[in-house]
């Protein structure tokens, strides 16, 4: 019986002296003995937590307490192990990282995609006026997307503004875009309607939701997420396995880290060639000196670097010069 729990959830709310929020959110997050990563911006909050069914609980409810996040929505998955070793609470300036900060621009609590329900989405998303827009990175989506999806190719989320140029042949239609959990459609979905493309929606909830309440249906391939798990099954209807092996063109639905700590590559690699170049991407990683140790899972714990005291020590003396001696 599985007794942990994992949440992914988002919430676009102004939150003043984010930075002070971020800090005693995670004071609390560890009293209840979660793990996990959340994002603090002024914005609002982007997390993934995973804990004790009971902790979780009491997590969501103390969020929901709260009326700046009353309106956040939980993705539960049930998990065997929690799915990361430490917590994390980081203010930063997004919560996802779009370079689309100003409010007045792109403010998703006043203007976004209409947002679809999953079996709304699964309705249209095959009608000839309609395009399926996946607005995630290249390694998210190598390794799993929805049937006759269009892909950008991007690294990053932040790439996508640069994108949208390519859309312009889509103007005329339906323009249904989809990401992981959502957050990265709030403001894909709002960017399209400020260039001009009059039909937009979004799958509200993302794949995650898609998959619990439709069944994943035509969603080809495994779901990146963001924790130790590195991807997860959607599809329980026509699933399939879309991504093959870097390595040797193998089909295998299994993603890894480059064991080589300063490529870390996200990847696509069958066991064969993993234990054959220990976890690298390439023969050249393989000989890098600080190359980690693989052991099958290709997920890596950061490990923390010793402190630069003298470093420290001269960023003090820069910033509070020693006082004069009478």
């Amino acid at each position: 019986m599985n007794t942990y729990q994992t949440l992914l959830y988002y919430c676009y709310s102004p939150i003043e002296n984010a930075e002070d929020f971020a800090a005693k959110h995670l004071a609390f997050c560890q009293s209840l003995g979660l793990v996990g990563r959340i994002i603090v911006a002024e914005e609002g909050l982007n997390g993934t937590v995973s804990g004790t069914a009971a902790a979780c609980s009491t997590y969501m409810e103390a969020v929901h307490a709260d009326p700046r996040f009353a309106k956040t929505e939980f993705k539960i998955d049930d998990v065997e192990e929690p799915s990361f070793i430490k917590m994390h609470c980081r203010y930063k300036p997004e919560i996802v990282h779009s370079g689309l900060r100003n409010p007045e621009i792109i403010n998703p609590n006043l203007q976004t995609g209409k947002h679809l329900e999953p079996t709304e989405f699964m309705e249209m998303k095959d009608q000839e006026d309609v395009v399926i827009l996946d607005v995630r990175s290249n390694y998210e989506h190598s390794v799993g997307r929805f049937k006759n999806a269009v892909t950008l190719d991007i690294d990053n989320f932040r790439e996508f503004p640069e994108k949208v140029k390519e859309l312009e042949q889509y103007k005329g239609k339906k323009i249904l875009t989809y990401c992981t959990g959502g957050i990265k459609c709030e403001k894909a979905s709002a960017l399209l309607l400020k260039e001009g493309f009059a039909d937009v929606y979004q799958l509200h909830g993302g794949i995650i939701k898609y998959g619990k309440e439709a069944g994943g249906k035509d969603f080809d391939g495994k779901c990146y997420v963001f924790d130790n798990r590195v991807t997860v099954d959607v599809n329980a209807v026509n699933p399939t396995v879309v991504s093959t092996c870097k390595n040797c063109g193998k089909v295998t639905p299994k993603m890894i880290n480059c064991a080589n700590p300063d490529c870390n590559e996200h990847f696509t690699q069958c066991d064969e060639c993993g234990w054959e170049l220990s976890g690298c991407c390439s023969t050249t990683c393989m000989e890098h000196p600080r190359k980690r140790e693989y052991d099958g899972t290709g997920y890596y714990i950061k490990v923390p670097q010793p402190v630069n005291y003298e470093k420290i020590s001269k960023r003090k003396h820069k910033n509070f010069p020693p006082k004069e001696t009478v």
